[in-house]
């Protein structure tokens, strides 16, 4: 998995409107690309929401927000109408994203190993390095914690 003071790896994916966003349209800025594991379900619904809801904040501060989930654009926009988000979301169907920043790995769940997306987070500054990642995400409160973190920079 990425860590402070990593690079961001070129990533390019389709994103809810049928458009692209990647590293080379965000390069100069300072974002968060946060991964979670799929569209709908409660924890990665809650997260968007916040998001969603701290997202003007986020644009007022210069900063981007990118999401990204192994789900299709399609679901993608069923995804945004319901929690409001209006920040892009990345449709990383062949998971070359989240393997990318190392947030495709083990995950285990009522004894069970599965591969599947680490709910994770990655805050990048103008020059395209990681200055913060959070390997493990709880989705309650995180995107005002990610906030606060750009703050303190």
């Amino acid at each position: 998995m990425l860590g402070e003071g990593d690079a961001v790896p070129e990533f390019e994916a389709e994103d809810a409107d049928g458009g692209t966003v990647g590293s080379a349209s965000l390069r100069g800025s300072r974002y968060v690309v946060y991964f979670y594991p799929r569209d709908f379900t409660p924890g990665c619904t809650v997260e968007a929401g916040e998001f969603a809801r701290e997202y003007p904040k986020f644009r007022r501060a210069g900063i981007e927000v990118v999401g990204v989930s192994p789900d299709g654009a399609e679901s993608h926009r069923r995804f945004r109408e319901k929690t409001g988000a209006r920040f892009p979301l990345l449709a990383d169907t062949d998971r070359s994203v989240s393997t990318a920043f190392g947030a495709w790995g083990k995950k285990k769940m009522a004894g069970r190993e599965y591969m599947g997306v680490v709910r994770s987070t990655f805050l990048v500054d103008e020059s395209g390095t990681v200055f913060r990642a959070f390997p493990k995400v709880k989705p309650a409160g995180h995107a005002a914690e990610v906030l606060a973190s750009f703050a303190s920079k």
